[in-house]
């Protein structure tokens, strides 16, 4: 009997963490599609007796099933902390919102006070944005303190309105007398670009009470860093900025430089793989000098600083008595400047808190007119934001289509109902999963008809566009995309012209693994890409040759490859045994 209630304790104690009033269901890969499918967890969340944490991450959730989780915390008045990353997988985006609405509506009837809000790692696009608009502007989250949107896809127009909704969120709780005081923002990997950040900069001016911001890989380019480094200095709080692997060039990195001298509680610092320049990092270098009393971490990895620029820097941190570490890797110093900032850190006694210099890319051959080079990037954003509106026009007409299906009672993850003619380019131009499967049983020919295999780069380019929808977990998906990447490698590496060689070595260059004379931007690696290219390396047509070349990369310390560890260690291995075979 006594071993029986010791038993059920354990068991509740292992789903609820009592302390903090969370119950947790993360990581359990449930697939909930309706009310029957989610009794257990409904009943769990209604006998829960001060609820203030509820996780789903790590399961995937249907509109049905959302509003009936939704309906059991209509009566949650204490919670808190919503930790609902990763709960959408293989859904229609189109059944996002209404979920997200639904689950809103719950926590606003409920009048709750939420802190943290986590969608993390869920493709909803500007969508899924709409989906928490209203709770965003209530008075749920007057009280919010962390907003974490992590890998969303919510490009440009999410962007707006997502800072719209914080903005007005400010000024109705302003006027209640307790203004909202977000604490943590990140919003990495979510094509926000210029307008998106310049839109968000504006939100973060207005609250002044950010302490971590996290937006990496955004595509955001001198004209948004300079309106985020404006934005800046009105939160006096900030502890930590990463802005790691968006293009500073030397006019965001001057901008952020002034902006640091504001920020007297700054601890940790990335401008890593931003393109800082010489005359950027001296900016910097100049103000970590001046004040940043508490600083712990600089990162200035892979911004093309030169020697001279990265001695400065080194000099700026020679009294930060809290450093943890300096980040210096994937610069032009060459052997010299390399052993000459070693020796500078060692003579300071901080030799221990210089990070690795392994991919040094040597000396500069000649000085870069970065004038020159900023007006072309000024142009290339003009140019990237008229396609920004034809993509949110494709994306909506996409939506418009995902929803007719839904409504006709299909609710496959990825509807396979060909409404309009296949249109390869399209797919080429903005690639998703269901433009591949809507272009049915000939996508092989068609993409093989398509795709110029004469040209190595651009097979190389097609490839990683097409890898890029592989989903593990969707058979129908996965297939379509070998298929097709199968038709296309094969044409290509038959074709007496073609280069395989140069083929692997664009594919290096795209992936981030090699960096390009032409100053090529390199693509957001996904672990698609590598899942694919496992499979291609097994394939007779690919040249057991170029497996080496392969293997050499990617067994390398590779920023582009750190979110795809678990799919990179297949593709290692599979590259080894091939070698050994060989």
């Amino acid at each position: 009997m006594a071993t029986d209630i010791v038993a059920q304790l354990a068991d509740s104690l292992a789903k609820t963490g009592v302390e903090d009033g969370e119950l947790s269901y993360k990581g359990q890969g449930r697939k909930l599609n309706d009310a029957q499918s989610v009794e257990e967890i409904v009943k769990e969340i209604q006998d829960f007796e001060g609820l203030h944490a509820l996780r789903l991450e790590g399961n995937t959730v249907g509109v049905e099933a959302a509003q009936a989780i939704a309906k059991a915390l209509e009566t949650k008045s204490e919670f808190k902390r919503c930790y609902w990353s990763d709960m959408f997988t293989g859904r229609l985006r189109s059944e996002i919102p209404p979920a997200l609405n639904a689950l809103g509506d719950a926590v606003m009837l409920a009048g709750a006070r939420l802190t943290v809000i986590d969608l993390s790692d869920n493709a909803f696009g500007p969508d899924g944005v709409r989906g928490i608009e209203k709770l965003l502007k209530s008075t749920a989250c007057y009280t919010l303190e962390e907003l974490r949107l992590n890998n969303c896809g919510m490009g440009i127009g999410g962007g707006k309105i997502l800072a719209a909704s914080l903005m007005q969120c400010h000024k109705k709780s302003s006027s209640d007398g307790a203004p909202l005081s977000l604490k943590v923002f990140i919003a990495g990997r979510n094509r926000l670009e210029n307008d998106g950040a310049t839109a968000l900069a504006q939100a973060f001016q207005l609250m002044g009470s950010l302490e971590e911001v996290h937006m990496p890989q955004n595509g955001i380019n001198h004209a948004g860093v300079t309106a985020l480094a404006t934005a800046m200095q009105h939160n006096a709080g900030l502890k930590i900025l990463n802005l790691n692997d968006n293009t500073f060039t030397e006019k965001g990195a001057i901008a952020m430089a002034q902006a640091l001298k504001h920020l007297h509680n700054i601890q940790v610092i990335n401008f890593g793989d931003c393109l800082v320049r010489p005359a950027g990092a001296k900016a910097i270098a100049e103000t970590v000098s001046e004040g940043l009393p508490i600083l712990k971490e600089l990162n200035l990895s892979y911004g093309e600083i030169t020697e001279e620029a990265a001695l400065a820097v080194a000099q700026a941190v020679k009294n930060k008595n809290q450093l943890e570490k300096l980040d210096l890797n994937g610069n032009c110093l060459g052997e010299d400047g390399c052993k000459a900032l070693k020796d500078i850190m060692e003579g300071m006694n901080m030799a221990q808190l210089l990070g690795s210099l392994s991919d040094d890319e040597g000396e500069p051959e000649d000085d870069d007119d970065d004038d020159e080079e900023d007006d072309e990037e000024e142009e290339e954003d003009d140019d990237e934001d008229e396609e920004d509106v034809d993509e949110e026009e494709i994306e909506e007409e996409e939506e418009e289509e995902e929803e007719e299906e839904e409504s006709s009672g299909n609710k496959l993850s990825t509807p396979v109902s060909a409404a309009r003619p296949p249109d390869v380019s399209s797919f080429l131009s903005f690639p998703s999963p269901d433009k591949l499967l809507k272009l049915g049983a000939k996508r092989a020919l068609l993409m093989e008809q398509q795709v110029d295999v004469t040209d190595a780069t651009k097979t190389a380019e097609a490839f990683l566009k097409i890898a890029s929808v592989y989903k593990e977990e969707n058979n129908d998906v996965k297939n379509a995309v070998l298929e097709t990447i199968d038709a296309v490698l094969r044409k290509a590496f038959t074709t007496p012209s073609f280069q395989g060689y140069s083929f692997v070595s664009s594919l290096l260059v795209l992936l981030g693994l090699i960096k390009s004379e032409d100053k090529v931007k390199p693509v957001l690696v996904v672990p698609g890409h590598l899942h694919a290219l496992e499979h291609v390396v097994r394939q007779d047509y690919f040249p057991k040759e170029s497996v080496a070349v392969l293997e050499a990369f990617m067994s390398r310390n590779n920023k582009a490859l750190e979110l795809c560890g678990y799919t990179r260690n297949i593709l290692q291995s599979t590259l080894q045994r091939i070698r050994s075979e060989s």
